[in-house]
């Protein structure tokens, strides 16, 4: 799943990977969408975690997501949330529901944010790397 990093004008925060993160993070820069796979009991984790959250075991291993989802719940935020934004004018905060099930908090990007529904279909896109890490945003899918 090679997404296409979105040119997106907001300065984000960089994250700070750790032991824990750092391939999910590694991977961004590839154009990759990790989740973990308990190897017990099968649950698809995110975000990365020492243990399953349904069976406690620490049979995890990373795979690569299909990188699609959709709207769970969202929220216009037309004000800005942290001085990184500032200029960034509205945008949308969502919980995108990946096909493999977990929920991951993002902004819905490339789209008017009036045009934001739940149940919107949405695929993973990149920020553009910042300190060695490209954030995951989602936009619409095309049809």
């Amino acid at each position: 799943m090679a997404a296409k990093t979105t040119s997106d004008p907001t300065q984000r925060p960089a994250p700070h990977p750790t032991d824990l993160t750092a391939a999910f993070w590694a991977a961004t820069t590839e154009g990759r969408f990790l989740i973990q796979r308990c190897t017990r009991c099968n649950a698809a984790i995110f975000y990365p975690r020492v243990n399953c959250t349904e069976c406690g075991s620490t049979g995890l291993v990373n795979e690569d997501a299909s990188g699609r989802g959709t709207v769970y719940t969202y929220t216009v935020a037309r004000r800005p949330t942290h001085r990184a934004w500032a200029e960034a004018g509205p945008y949308v905060i969502a919980i995108v529901e990946l096909e493999e099930g977990p929920h991951v908090t993002t902004n819905i990007v490339e789209c008017d944010p009036d045009d934001v529904r739940i149940g919107l279909p949405v695929e993973v896109c990149f920020a553009p790397e910042v300190d060695g890490v490209a954030l995951p945003l989602f936009r619409p899918t095309a049809h």
